[in-house]
Formats: structure tokens, sequence, C-alpha cells
């Protein structure tokens, strides 16, 4: 008997879908005709144990007790799914070959693989496991990966990284939120100070963020519009601006902003009614493909600029589309490219996008099913591929924001079937009593893919064509006083980038050009999670579309040490467990130092001065004790990120 196990119901019954009927259903499988079993996990089946598991002293909060540091690791059944993991043990016994049909990446992979390890499952049964890789529930996609079966034991990497990350989360966040709460109640503060090695970075981003903003004073800059005439008796053509030379740094910022009125209005009184003369004229054409289709990370911001979607409602209507209607694919992918093979059903999945969207014939129009955009590159696509619509026609009714986000989906899909945005830029530099100024334009030869983006209304005038050396005469120019603003508070959008971009945020010159080319904070699956778990614990709030700290995330920043709540430790967390997943790191080296970090961590969270902390300020929090308690009952405690 073949038994797959997949990461959760829904893939399990795609999976039978395809099976020799007729199936028979039974509690926690599905058998096929042919002799086949589909079983499931219900996510994680398997969690860390609680200290208390390793010493009954560790229940009480003491710092004596810190770091806690398991010698031999356990886990525990999650209480509400302990009879699914009881109808896998007797199905593994049971079974000639295993099939792993997790989710296709690092955390699905750790998810069956703990479970067949957990149940004690003979060696000879684990060496032979296969690995089922699905990430489309459409039956013809499930019918091709069932064709292209690999040995579970390729996928080794992913699991260690997992489980690297999952236990290194744990030490991380039992420790310093037992140490840190503790010294925060010893302070007068009633509620859990929670830190994690994501979470926290992420609230001192914001922390941080609204510091500058609180901490800002604007100041007046001045530009220098010239106003260009082909000829003193025409009316003017264009406007210049002003370029300050090297003499003119003493009166600018760091940005190169005129700070001093006097040098702007001298300019103007120089350039007024005088004559101007081209230097260099340059008009060049050029072109721009779309961008690639989307990972998670890509739609989340472009659905939070778009229509003010929390990152955590984007993921559940990706989840919603891809288990209930089987209309996208895997929406937890890190990757912006697909597979060559997908090309050619291009005319499948157009069709499929008609059916849901009532003006894709509008879209359609401007895409051609030969061409290939990069997107389509094999070499770049891992266990799972770009975010695409599938080939399952609909005819049902989606609500708005499930619209919304399959609008989306589909079009960055066919933006990869129009061509390149062709365009001319023009840039005319000029001289005029001495100064230089420079007037720049873009003008569109062909739409290409932009047409199916929204238009926008372009109101300036051309610029006219011109040849160096002709002459042209200054008009009455322009001064616009303009002031420096702060920067912006986080929103969904901006919050996502700057966890997805973090080494902008990375201190360390050498660490920044590594993060370069890694995801960041987080993973494309925990990012909406890490955000929202920051509001549960009162840490952010919102005011409209705008993420600010509450006093509670601000008094936990400004007492923790530097390094928990900068992005560095973190994210370099990130390469390595990268790297584990790639081949090229081992469990041992990323766990061993983590180990030896955490004991200056905890040790300076006990030697730390604590100012007198407000009470209060965490909404509805409770005592550490019972927090503690009610955060056993929902997994928090353990998450650590």
């Amino acid at each position: 008997m073949r038994l797959f196990i997949a990461e959760k119901p829904s893939l399990a019954r795609a999976i039978a879908e395809v099976l020799p009927r007729p199936h028979k259903k039974e509690e926690g499988c599905i058998r096929a005709a042919n002799g086949d079993v589909v079983s499931w996990c219900i996510g994680h089946l398997l969690e860390q144990a609680d200290p208390e598991a390793y010493n009954p002293l560790y229940k009480k909060w003491q710092l004596d007790h810190l770091p806690i540091s398991p010698d031999e690791w356990q886990l525990q059944p999650k209480p509400k799914t302990r009879k699914q993991l009881s109808v896998l043990r007797k199905l593994i016994k049971e079974a000639d070959q295993l099939v792993h049909a997790g989710d296709p990446d690092r955390e699905g992979q750790l998810l069956v693989d703990e479970v067949i390890d957990y149940l004690k499952t003979p060696q000879t049964k684990r060496r032979n496991v296969q690995r089922l890789l699905v990430s489309d529930l459409n039956p013809s996609a499930i019918k091709r990966a069932l064709g292209e079966l690999r040995s579970n034991s390729e996928f080794i990497p992913l699991s260690v990284s997992a489980l690297a990350r999952s236990r290194a989360d744990w030490l991380y966040g039992i420790n310093l939120t037992r140490a840190w709460t503790i010294k925060g109640q010893q302070a007068g503060n009633r509620g859990v100070l929670s830190v994690g090695r994501v979470q926290t970075p992420v609230l001192g981003l914001v922390v941080r963020r609204d510091k500058e903003i609180r901490d800002f004073v604007s100041k007046p800059f001045y530009e220098v519009q010239a106003a260009i005439h082909l000829s003193a008796e025409q009316p003017p053509s264009f406007f210049a601006k002003w370029q300050p030379s090297e003499a003119c740094r003493p009166h600018q910022d760091d940005e190169g902003r005129v700070l001093n009125p006097n040098l702007a209005k001298n300019v103007i009184d120089r350039i007024r009614q005088q004559p101007a003369q081209v230097k260099a004229f340059d008009k060049k054409p050029g072109k721009q493909n779309a961008s690639l289709p989307y990972n998670l990370s890509s739609l989340q911001i472009d659905a939070a600029k778009a229509f003010g979607m929390a990152a955590k409602t984007v993921l559940d209507v990706c989840q919603s589309l891809y288990e209930k209607y089987q209309l996208i694919t895997y929406p937890r992918s890190d990757c912006r490219y697909i597979p060559v093979a997908h090309h050619s059903e291009m005319p499948q999945v157009s069709a499929a996008i008609q059916t849901v969207i009532a003006d894709a014939g509008d879209m359609l129009k401007h895409t051609d099913e030969s061409r290939k955009s990069a997107a389509f590159n094999d070499k770049k696509v891992g266990a799972h591929h770009a975010i695409i619509p599938t080939s399952k026609k609909y005819s049902g009714n989606l609500n708005d924001a499930e619209k919304k986000i399959y609008r989306l989906i589909a079009r960055q899909y066919l933006l990869q079937f129009c061509g390149a945005f062709q365009y001319s830029d023009t840039l005319i530099e000029l001289e005029i009593a001495g100064g230089r100024f420079i007037a720049r334009e873009r003008i569109t030869l062909a739409a290409g893919w932009k047409a199916l983006m929204p238009a926008r209304e372009k109101t300036s005038p051309p610029l006219p064509d011109l040849v160096a050396g002709q002459a042209l005469w200054s008009g009455e120019p322009k001064l616009e006083e303009k002031h420096t603003e702060p920067p912006k508070h986080y929103t969904d959008a901006t919050l996502l980038a700057a966890m997805t971009g973090i080494a902008r945020y990375v201190k360390d010159p050498e660490l920044r050009k590594v993060l370069k080319d890694t995801d960041g904070l987080g993973t494309e699956a925990t990012r909406a999670s890490i955000i929202e778990l920051l509001f549960k614990r009162k840490f952010l709030q919102r005011q409209g579309k705008q993420i600010q700290a509450t006093e509670t995330g601000r008094q936990l920043i400004s007492v923790l040490p530097d390094a928990c709540s900068q992005p560095d430790m973190t994210a370099y967390w990130e390469r390595q467990l990268n790297d584990i997943c790639e081949g090229e790191g081992s469990y041992q080296g990323f766990m061993q130092p983590l180990s030896d970090r955490l004991i200056e961590l905890v040790e300076a969270a006990r030697s730390a001065t604590m100012p007198v902390m407000r009470s209060g300020t965490q909404t509805g929090q409770k005592s550490p004790r019972k927090a503690t308690y009610r955060r056993r009952k929902k997994g928090v405690a353990k998450s650590g990120r």
C-alpha cells in the first residue's frame, strides 16, 4: 500500500481526485481503488515541548533558570490534532511506501518529516520515502507531479534548516521573553514583554521610524526653474531646473538641496531675460520589460498599495483562491519565475481567466501567446514557482477581496505575454548666465505591457527638438520654496518592503552586501503573521493606513540591547538557514554560535538597569503567569518570532 501524507486536507482531497475510483472515505484518510491511501496533517501536528517538560521547575519564570537549553529536544502532539496523529501512526505501519506531500518549502518539508520521525518509522521505510511536489491543485498539475516523484532524501537540507529555525526560535523566544518580562515586572510593567528574533527587529524598524518623525524639523529649500523661450518674442516652451555648481555646496544639505534663499534669488536675478544656449541635446529610445510574476511578498506589497489590504488578509485570500477554488498556484512562494513547460499552457490559462474576470478580453488583446518573457526560466525555479492563475474555469461568485487579488495575479501573468514598453528619453542641457540648467522628458512610443496598467495622465507639454549650440531665451524664472518632509509612517506595503529589502537597514557593510540577494526578515510564509502578531501583542497599532508603535512597543525597544532590535542578527540567521537549505551550511554550525550568544544576551538582561515602566499600556494583558498559560494554549510562546 502506498501512503500519501499531505500537509492539509485540501491537498489530500486534490491528490485523491486523480487516483483510481471508486474512493472509500475513512476517518482521517481516503482509500483509492488501486490500494493507494491519502491522509493528511492539519498543519503541524507536533510542537516543541514546553520548558516544564524538560524540568518541572521551569514552570515558574525565574532569571536563575536562564538560559533554558535542552540537551535532547522533545516534541509533543498538539492536543487538537492528536486524533489525526493516531490515524497516521496506524497507516504508516500498514504502508509499504510513503510519499511525502508537504508544501514545497522548508516548513512543509519538516512538517511531514517530523511526523514520520516521531512515529518511529522503520529506517528502511524512511530511506525509501518519495517526495511529491505540488504547487497547483488542478488535476492536470497533480498528475504531472505524480509522474515526477523524487527521493525525499534530496530534501533533507530543507528539513534540517526548518528544524534549526524551529529550535533557534524556541531558544531565543523562550529565554529572552522570560528574561525581559521578569525585568519589566520588577520595573512596574504588568504585561508580557515578548521578544522574538524576527518580530522584535520589525518592531524596532517601526519604533525608530516613529522617532525620526517625532524628532524631525522641517527646513525650507529652494529650486529655480528657468522659463525657456524658443525666441524672446514667443511664449515659454518649457522649464529647465537649475543645477547648483560645486561652489554652492556650503549652501546645500546632504541631498543637494539649496537651503540659502539669497543664493536662489541671486540666480533668479542673473538669468531673468537673458540669452540661453543649448549645450547638449540627447534623444534616445529605450524599452522596459514587464516586472516578473508575483511571489507572495510582491503581491502583498502591490495589494496594500492598490487596495490598502493588510498582508495577512492578502495571504488568507490567496489561501482561499488556492485551496477552495484552485484558481491560483501555491501562494506562499518566494519565487518569481515559471517553468518553461508552463509557457504552452497560456491558451488554457487565458480561457480560465476570462471566466473569472469580465473584461479579461480587453487585456488579452494586448498579449501574444508566442511571446516568452524572462520569467520562463527553469534554472531559477526551485521547489515552487511564481504565483500564477491555473487553467481551472470558474463560474461562481468570488467576494470582492478575492476578485481584486485574482485580478492582480492574472494581470501580472498576462504581462509576461505583452510587448515591452517603448519610450524616448529627451535630455536638454542649457547654459544661462554661466549657470547649468536641465530639462528631461520621457514620451511613450509603444505602451506594450503598460496598456494593461491603470492609465496615468501626462500634463506637461512635450519638449521641442533642439540642436547643440542653438540660441534660446530665458524669460521670467520661477523661484519655488519647498520644505523638507519627514519620512512617512510605515504602512503594510512599506513595512513588507522593508522586511524584504532589509539590507538597507543593516549597519554592517559586509553583511549588507551578503543580504542583498537574500529574503530579508522572515519568509514569504511568515511575514504577514509576524506583523499581525505585533498587533495582537499590543506592540503596534493602526492609525488609518499608518502603522505605529504603541507606548509598550517603544518601552520594550528602549530597554533591549541594540542587537535584539536591529535586523543584522536575524537577517544573518536567514542567510545561514538558506545556506543549510542549499547544502552549504550545517545544523551545528548554526546552533552552537547561537547558544553561545544566548548566554551573553541573557546576562545582559540580568544585569540591565531598568527604568520605571508604565503599567497597563498593553490593553487586556494579564499577569505573566496567566499570560503564559494562555500562550501555551495558543502555541504562541513557542514561536519566538
